[in-house]
Order: C-alpha cells, then sequence, then structure tokens
C-alpha cells in the first residue's frame, strides 16, 4: 500500500466535499487519480466491488464538486459504484474497514451518513426515488437540486422505465445521469444495452457532440456563448441524424450525450451547463469499468468483486481450494448440466446473475438452452411460466434477496396454475459483507403461505443434487430449492442421481435427552454443536431430524418427536417470525402439544454487514449458541 502522506497530497485535505469545492478545477484529475488509487490500495487487503466504483470515480467527484451536497441530493443507483462517493464524504478512514463488522456498510445507507440519501442494494430504484425527493421539493417549494445515478446494468431493470414514464408527465427538474459502462456484475445483455451502444456508436452524432464545440474554444475560434448555441442546435438535430427516435426524448426527458464520463473536466463542465435547466434531462456518459487499473479494465467481470490482490502488479492472491469441498452454487451449475443432458426439456433462466449463479457452466455446454435476461426478475420467472406452459422445465436461479422483487409474479403466474418452474434461490441466509439489502432470510415465511408450492432446503451438496433431480421429474409442478452462498460441508457430493419422497425428512442422530428439527444447511452447525456436546457429555444424546421439506411438511417425524419430547428446538437460516419454526409451532399448537417449543433464527431486526460466523454468534445461530439451546 503507498503511503498516505506521498502519494494523497490533495486527498489528504479533503474530508467532505465543501473541501472538494475549495479546489480549482485543474486540480481535479488529480484528486480523481488518488482516489482512484485509495480505492485500489484498501480493496487489495479489504475485498469489495471494485471495478464498478473505479469506473465511477469522475461521476462522484464532479457531482460533488458541481452540487452543493447534502442539500442537493444525490441519489446513487447499484450502491457498489459508489466508493468515491464515500471516501468524498467523510468516510475515507472508515472506508479503511469496507464491509467489515461495525465498520462501513457495503452501500450508501442514510443510517450512515447524511450525504447517502437512500438504501441502494439492489438495482434500478434510484430515478423513483429522485423524482419523489424532486417533486417533494417543488410541493414544499424548496430549492434544491435532484440528481439521480444510474448504470452499471441497472437500466436493464423494468422499474427503471416505469419510473421514466413517470418523469415524463411529473413537474419536476430531475437530472438523471446515465453511466453507461456495458455492465452489471457480467455484461449487460437486451435491447437497451444495444440501443445504447448505438447512441455512442454514431460517427456523425460524435463529430459534433461537446468535444467539438468545447476544442473550437480553446483554439479562440469559438466564444463561450457561441459553444452554447453549437450544443444546443447539436441536440435539436439528434432526430434528424437517428433512423430511430431518442427514446428518452420520446418521454419528453432532454437529452445529453453521450460523453466520455471519464474525462473529469469535461463533465464538470458539462454538468454545471445543464444542471439549472429546467424540467427533466439525462445525461449519457460512457465510462470504463475498472478504470485506471489495466488489468481490471481487461476482465471487468473477474474483477467486479476479485477478492485480495496485489495493489501494484494486479495478481489475484490465490486461496488455496483444495481438499475443500464445493460451494453451492457449483454443485447447482454441474448437476444442471447433468440433468440438462438427460432431459433435454429443462433450460436455465437467469436475472444478470449467470456467473454467479453458476449457470455459466450451462451455457457453455447448451448456450441455446440458457437465457440471462437481465436485472429483471419479475420477468425472469414469469418468462420461466410462459416456457413452462408449452412443455418446458425452466430452472429459474435468483438470488434470495432479489426474488422478493417477484413475489406477485411467482404467485400469479406460477403458483396458481401449478407450472413445472423450478425456482432456485441461491443465497439463502445471511451472506455475509453485502448486509441487509442482500440476506436472503425472507424467502421462506413469504413463500410458506403460497398454494401449490414445494418448497425444500439441502443440507448439503448430495441433497441439492437430489433435489434437483425430483424437482425435474413429471408432475412436480412449481418446486422451490433455497441454498446458502459458500461451501458445503460433504467433499464426497458427486452422488448419484436419485429421488427423494417430497415431504419427506430423515434422521441424522438419535437420542433421548433433547431433539432439534433442522431445516436446510444449518443442519451442519447443529450436528458440530452435538458432537462438542458429545465430548464434553457423553450421556448426554440428542436427536437431530434434518426435515429437508418446509411445504410440505413431514408430520410423521412431528408426531413422533411430540410423543417422545417435552421440549422441542427448531433451526432455520430465515426469519422466526413466519418461518419453518413457526409452522412447526402451528402442528404442535394443532395436536395440543403442552411441551416447550424454541425457535431459533433471524431476529425481528435487519441484520447487518460482516463475516457470516461472527453475524451468527451475534444472532444466536453459532455452534455455542446452539449448544446452550439443547442443554
Amino acid at each position: 500500500m503507498k503511503d498516505n502522506k506521498e502519494s494523497y497530497q490533495l486527498l489528504n485535505n479533503i474530508d467532505i466535499p465543501k473541501d472538494l469545492r475549495s479546489l480549482s478545477e485543474d486540480k481535479l484529475p488529480e484528486v480523481c487519480q488518488e482516489i482512484r488509487q485509495e480505492i485500489i490500495d484498501v480493496c487489495s487487503h479489504n475485498p469489495g466491488h471494485l471495478a464498478s466504483s473505479l469506473g465511477a470515480v469522475e461521476l462522484a467527484v464532479a457531482l460533488h464538486y458541481v452540487f452543493d451536497t447534502p442539500e442537493d441530493k444525490i441519489i446513487w443507483d447499484v450502491g457498489h459504484q459508489a466508493y468515491a462517493h464515500k471516501i468524498l464524504t467523510g468516510r475515507r478512514e472508515a472506508f479503511k474497514h469496507n464491509r467489515e463488522l461495525n465498520g462501513v456498510r457495503p452501500f450508501p445507507s442514510p443510517l450512515e451518513s447524511e450525504y447517502d440519501v437512500n438504501t441502494c442494494g439492489h438495482a434500478s430504484n434510484s430515478i423513483s426515488i429522485a423524482l419523489g425527493i424532486a417533486v417533494a421539493a417543488a410541493q414544499q417549494n424548496e430549492d434544491r437540486k435532484v440528481v439521480a445515478v444510474i448504470g452499471d446494468g441497472a437500466m436493464s431493470g423494468g422499474l427503471a422505465y416505469e419510473a421514466l414514464n413517470n418523469v415524463s408527465v411529473s413537474p419536476n427538474n430531475l437530472l438523471i445521469i446515465l453511466n453507461d459502462n456495458n455492465m452489471s456484475i457480467s455484461n449487460s445483455v437486451g435491447g437497451m444495452k444495444q440501443y445504447l451502444r448505438h447512441l455512442h456508436t454514431s460517427n456523425l452524432y460524435n463529430t459534433i457532440r461537446f468535444k467539438a464545440a468545447n476544442k473550437m474554444k480553446e483554439w479562440g475560434l469559438l466564444t463561450e456563448n457561441g459553444r452554447r448555441k453549437i450544443i444546443r442546435f447539436n441536440n435539436s438535430i439528434k432526430s434528424l441524424i437517428y433512423n430511430q427516435q431518442n427514446i428518452f426524448e420520446g418521454l419528453n426527458i432532454r437529452y445529453f450525450g453521450p460523453m466520455d464520463g471519464n474525462n473529469i473536466l469535461e463533465l464538470v463542465r458539462t454538468i454545471r451547463e445543464i444542471k439549472d435547466m429546467k424540467g427533466p434531462r439525462i445525461l449519457h456518459v460512457y465510462t470504463v469499468k475498472g478504470k485506471g487499473f489495466k488489468i481490471a479494465e481487461q476482465d471487468a467481470t473477474v474483477w467486479h468483486a476479485p477478492g485480495k490482490y496485489d495493489p501494484v502488479s494486479g495478481e489475484r492472491l490465490k486461496v488455496s481450494c483444495e481438499g475443500l469441498p464445493p460451494r453451492f452454487q457449483d454443485v447447482f451449475g454441474e448437476t444442471l448440466v447433468e440433468l440438462a443432458e438427460k432431459n433435454p426439456k429443462i433450460v436455465g433462466v437467469t436475472p444478470a446473475m449467470l456467473t454467479g449463479c453458476s449457470m455459466d457452466k450451462l451455457k457453455k455446454v447448451f448456450p441455446e438452452r440458457t437465457f440471462d435476461v437481465g436485472i429483471a426478475e419479475g420477468h425472469a420467472v414469469t418468462f420461466s411460466a410462459g416456457m413452462a406452459l408449452d412443455g418446458l422445465i425452466p430452472f429459474c436461479n435468483i438470488y434470495s434477496s432479489f426474488s422478493q422483487r417477484a413475489y406477485d409474479n411467482i404467485i400469479h403466474d406460477v403458483a396458481i396454475t401449478n407450472e413445472h418452474v423450478v425456482l432456485c434461490l441461491d443465497r439463502a441466509g445471511i451472506v455475509g459483507e453485502d448486509g441487509p439489502t442482500h440476506h436472503g432470510v425472507f424467502d421462506i415465511a413469504a413463500l410458506r403461505p403460497v398454494p401449490n408450492l414445494t418448497i425444500c432446503s439441502p443440507m448439503d451438496g448430495k441433497e441439492l443434487r437430489k433435489m434437483m433431480f425430483t424437482a425435474q421429474l413429471d408432475g412436480i409442478g412449481a418446486f422451490v430449492i433455497r441454498y446458502p452462498r459458500g461451501r458445503c460441508e460433504d467433499s464426497d457430493w458427486h452422488c448419484p442421481l436419485e429421488a427423494l419422497a417430497v415431504g419427506k425428512g430423515r434422521l441424522i442422530s438419535d437420542g433421548k435427552d433433547a431433539v432439534v428439527l433442522s431445516y436446510g444447511p444449518m443442519g451442519c452447525v447443529v450436528q458440530k454443536a452435538i458432537c462438542e456436546l458429545q465430548t464434553e457429555r457423553p450421556d448426554y444424546t440428542v436427536a437431530h431430524y434434518d426435515m429437508r421439506f418446509v411445504k410440505p411438511l413431514d408430520t410423521d417425524i412431528l408426531d413422533n418427536v411430540i410423543s417422545r419430547f417435552k421440549h422441542v428446538i427448531t433451526i432455520e437460516d430465515g426469519a422466526r417470525m413466519g418461518g419453518f419454526g413457526s409452522e412447526v409451532g402451528e402442528y404442535l399448537a394443532s395436536k395440543n402439544y403442552n411441551g416447550k417449543l424454541t425457535i431459533l433464527g433471524i431476529p425481528d431486526q435487519f441484520v447487518e454487514h460482516g463475516a457470516v460466523d461472527k453475524l451468527y454468534g451475534k444472532i444466536g445461530l453459532d455452534v455455542k449458541s446452539i449448544k446452550h439451546a439443547l442443554l
């Protein structure tokens, strides 16, 4: 890591945006360089979202330089592009503990800073939030500027277009910055990607855009007033240049750009020029994901969140996986390929998480049967339902926390008619450093009441394979499999594919003194607790059942348990309220069980960010807490 005193001469004197605004414009390129180096240095040993934030450095600097923040409001979309924003707003020192327990939050949050206007862990909400603030300001005669910064794939989300449709008919002075880096986590997909590419590859357009006018002014061939007239003329003839109407101007939103979003001086000049204009405006900037770190520019997908690396050479620090069991997502990806090879009806669908959920493995073998639909969870589910209606078997993989955005689609388009869609919820449970916007803790409670759904969760890799095999069998209908981020506990996961009896659990270990019913991967933590108890108290034995299914529930196991034990303990990596434990409690109440029920799960709170093991300790789901509950 470089020495702060030598490498950060300007940044060392910037604590808040007011300090930034005291600098002359000619210092801004150096400020950007220092911020970029700071991000590279910190993320090298404290991993985070690197490439997106490197590409958006100039945006953050320009916005805080031109606007009077925090009085003026900057609303960030997909907050992993906002590290420069955090560094400029009083959190530079705290940023060194980014994503750590009790450290800086992974994404902007109004709970952390007055400069963070909104929570922005999920994509495509910025324009809606910004429009609401802009309209509220107008209603209350408040003279403040409102800016929405959307990009990094978020323009593929339907919510953004709902907001744009409303922007066009609402009285507002909203400025929208479209940060177009042609990426989300992986490459962006869909028609909007192609449309935006068309906007910034028109040769005729590029010859008369801002750069030409600026150069003429620099050469003394044009006055400032003349430069402004050329830019206005440039905007007025765009409809003559394009062979299709500009989608934004078609919505009555004035369009400016595209321009180089990594040219800080041009960016500041342009934003100043349009910031006081009346009515909604959109500035389209083209940025490079990973900008300033050559290796990240060359492979922005890998460097979206690369883990630890050498900040000078860019060499990623290798963590030996030899002897370690696989990740759940890799078991999913490899098993899906096996199933697809045997069953030609199987297809894969994911909303912009092709690599993250390991569906890229299917794409390599069956590209024509793999569909990345972009950041569009609701569409992913309904698209899957459509394919199921015509006889295919879609495996629709969505991160658990993102599936919340498709709740109506699951009910309306899949469950009511019991379509054969296999909904695979990756990253279920506590995910760690990405925090409350990404923890997948609500799916059990949300989906359990929905008729026709079969809902299960594997304790390990072998169980995941069996559940996936079962899900694609004829006559199964709507099927949900939830599984966590991280590694399985079993290295010998590659078992034969075989069907499970739907709604039936299994006995892991028998005992006489206590009983615990686990759902999903928490069963492995329970087994560790039981093993420690056996060492400490050999005469104390615990019965452990892996219930496998939350719907339908194995009532045979429950009947056996309530006849033998006066205290039943349940454990899950989902919300206690309305989850697996609640369902067990409902059944015990129906049987007039007069013993004790202890439900271990996620408490009624938003769990913060940090390492998974530390978070488990805080909420009582670690081995120590489970041992205490068993005694």
